[in-house]
Formats: C-alpha cells, sequence, structure tokens
C-alpha cells in the first residue's frame, strides 16, 4: 500500500478479520456498523449515481457517503454546512476556548458507561462555566457554551475531553445589558477545575445509587458501594485539568478554529503512512515535546481496537449548546446580545472556503462546467459476513 492511497478502510479490510477474531464478541453493535460502514464508504456497495459535465462530454462514477460520523471520509461535506449555519451565531467579540478533561482512572468507567459518563462530562463542563461566569467576583453575566466531545488523544489512546468555545462576554441579570471579560483572561481556571471536579463526582455518585453504571469485568468488584467510593477517592484527592487558550480574534479566526475541532474523527486518512506486515504506522503530534510531528508503529490489530475506542452510542450529541447558545433561545440571545453590542447580524454565511466545498463539484475535464447527476447507480448488498467469526453480535 502506498501512504496516496491508504486509508482506515485499507486497514480494516486487510486486518478486519484478525481484528474480530481476537475481539469480535466484545463489540457493540455501532462498532460493527462502523467497520461495514467504512468500508463500504464511497464503494459501489452503496451505490451513487452517474455523474456528466453540463458543458462537455466528460462523465464518472459518483459512489454514496456513508454518512457515519466515525468515518475519516465523511466529515468535510457534515463540517461546512454546519460551519455555514454556525458563522451566522457569531457576535463581534473575542472568544476564548476552554478545554475539561477527565482523570484516566475515570477511563475505564467511561469505556463501559459512555452515554453516562460523557453526559455527565457535558453537564459538569457547562453548569461550571456558567455558575462561575455569573458570579459576580469573576464576570457577572450569563454566557453561551458550544461544547465539542473529543474521547481520543494523537495516538488515539482513550482520553476523553471537552472543547468549549465561549464569547468573552455575558448578558447581566434580566438580559438587561452586555457585560464584557477582559481583555485576555477569561474565568480563573483553578476555580473552573474544582467547581467542575465536584460537579462531576457529585452526579457520578448519583448514576451509582441510581443504578445508572454498567459495571462488568475488572469493574466488577465497583458493585459494592464500599469499593466505589474507595475507587473515587483517588480522582476526589487529585487537581483536574481544565485548560483556557489565549483568546482568538475575530469571527474568521473563530471559524477556522471551529473547523479543526467540530467534526474530526479519532484518525484523519491523511496521517496513515503505511500498513504492512501487521502493522500500521502514522504520524501524531507530540504536545509534550512542543507539538513536534513524529511517527508511531502500532500492531493493525491494536490500532483497530483504539479506533473502536471512540465510537459513540447511536443518537449521543457530541456538539452541545448551553447558556444564550441553547437551541430554544440562542435566536432571541443573540439579537439582544448584538442590540448591546451595537452590531448588525452578519450579512452573509460563511467564508468562501467553506461555500466551495458546498457548492456543485467543477468538471476536472474541462475546468469550467458543472457535474451533474444523470442515472442512477443501484447498490450492492453491503455486509461484513466475510469478517463474522460470530454468529450473534454483542449489542451491549
Amino acid at each position: 500500500m502506498t501512504a496516496a492511497s491508504l486509508e482506515v478502510a485499507d486497514v480494516i479490510e486487510r486486518y478486519g478479520a484478525l481484528f474480530l477474531e481476537r475481539f469480535g464478541a466484545s463489540l457493540s453493535w455501532q462498532q460493527r456498523r462502523v467497520f461495514a460502514d467504512v468500508v463500504a464508504c464511497r464503494t459501489a456497495q452503496l451505490g451513487g449515481h452517474l455523474e456528466a459535465c453540463d458543458a462537455c462530454d466528460y462523465q464518472r462514477p459518483a459512489y454514496n457517503s456513508c454518512r457515519n460520523r466515525h468515518c475519516p471520509k465523511c466529515q468535510g461535506r457534515a463540517r461546512a454546512a454546519w460551519l455555514d449555519a454556525r458563522c451566522l451565531d457569531l457576535l463581534p467579540v473575542p472568544y476564548f476556548h476552554v478545554v475539561f478533561t477527565l482523570p484516566e482512572e475515570l477511563g475505564p468507567l467511561a469505556l463501559q458507561n459512555p452515554r453516562v459518563v460523557y453526559g455527565l462530562l457535558f453537564g459538569a463542563a457547562a453548569d461550571t462555566l456558567l455558575e462561575v461566569a455569573a458570579d459576580e467576583r469573576h464576570l457577572g453575566g450569563r454566557i453561551g457554551v458550544l461544547a465539542v466531545l473529543h474521547t481520543w488523544g494523537q495516538t488515539l489512546h482513550h482520553h476523553p475531553h471537552l472543547h468549549c468555545i465561549v464569547p468573552g462576554g455575558g448578558l447581566v441579570a434580566d438580559d438587561a445589558g452586555w457585560v464584557p471579560c477582559r481583555e485576555s483572561f477569561f474565568l480563573p481556571v483553578r476555580v473552573l477545575a474544582r467547581v467542575f471536579r465536584g460537579k462531576f463526582l457529585h452526579g457520578l455518585r448519583a448514576a451509582y445509587r441510581g443504578g445508572q453504571l454498567g459495571l462488568h469485568g475488572r469493574l466488577a468488584s465497583l458493585g459494592e458501594p464500599e469499593a466505589f467510593g474507595c475507587f473515587l477517592d483517588g480522582p476526589a484527592r487529585k487537581e483536574w485539568v481544565v485548560y483556557a487558550k489565549r483568546p482568538f480574534g475575530g469571527p474568521e479566526q473563530v471559524l477556522a478554529y471551529l473547523a479543526r475541532y467540530t467534526h474530526r474523527v479519532a484518525i484523519a486518512n491523511r496521517r496513515i503512512l503505511s500498513a504492512d506486515d501487521g502493522q500500521v504506522r502514522f504520524r501524531y503530534k507530540d504536545y509534550r515535546d512542543g507539538s513536534r510531528s513524529k511517527t508511531m508503529t502500532l500492531d493493525a490489530v491494536e490500532f483497530l481496537r483504539r479506533f473502536l475506542l471512540h465510537v459513540l452510542p447511536k443518537g449521543f450529541m457530541r456538539i452541545r449548546y448551553f447558556g444564550f447558545l441553547a437551541n430554544r433561545v440562542r435566536r432571541a440571545s443573540l439579537a439582544r446580545c448584538r442590540r448591546f453590542l451595537g452590531s448588525a447580524a452578519p450579512a452573509q454565511g460563511a467564508p468562501e472556503p467553506v461555500r466551495r466545498e458546498l457548492a456543485e463539484p467543477t468538471c476536472p475535464e474541462c475546468k469550467s462546467g458543472r457535474m451533474v447527476a444523470v442515472r442512477r447507480l443501484p447498490g450492492q448488498l453491503a455486509t461484513l459476513a466475510a469478517l463474522q467469526p460470530a454468529p450473534e453480535w454483542n449489542t451491549s
């Protein structure tokens, strides 16, 4: 395989049977579905249509995408459409980026209970930001928060954290005005970290008492309340990591930043360098070494295991809005914010690079015509029959 053509789909096709032989019995239905979708994406299996240029005789097949949110090939257009809508929500103020990270001790619990634990991560982080910002000692206003869940690190290890993009200011009591934050300072991170820790652990204990947590395998011993309490003692004593990055500038910088975080998957195809002799080599950034670009080699089965760690439960929303950006109040709240800031709503949608990604493709032959669908291409039945060693799927 050459680096120019390598994709996660190639790794699955080549080593998927070996992976399923070793780990197939423990996979969820969603993980199996990702396996099948990534392989079938933009191939004849899913069908498509025949495209023809409206200015010359050039034709080509265009196969359907799988539209799975974990597929490395399906995020570009979804990201562009999302950014096109969100750019109308931007305010003429500095924006801050705050990252909330779960301690590694809670990782196994999150893997067994992703819907509960990741839901608590969203709730605890958002409540922390809203509560601390409302305090007169800090900002004294109601802020807006856009939060994006990532569960991975650069080497595909499990690293649940939340990226929060926050306008630099908020609405004062009764939405009677706008209070700006300091130019290069949003909220004290030590205060945020301790409030976040308290809120998350309180929610986790409540979930345990309510029987919402599944505890299996090496976590089975935590079924005893005393053992679960001891398990939480470690995270409760340590300082949790909340990191606030320096603010970015205007709307264009915010959009560029959002594009890096909102519709990412665990690994992009362009990072994969080789997949030979049972090993996968890929690029990563070492943030502990000045963000230097390095390469890592993993056993192919381990690579696929790590990739599937980051499959989210069906229907779980990984982009959420809080405060004055919450869906039910966003339009009215943004109108109030703009009135107090003395600014009009943005006159146009996304910048030109985003609009180009949403536009109909240009003919690669004549460079001027547009490619339009002229005939449907029926799909084939896409299955993983050849990759299934077990007759039944684990749907836990």
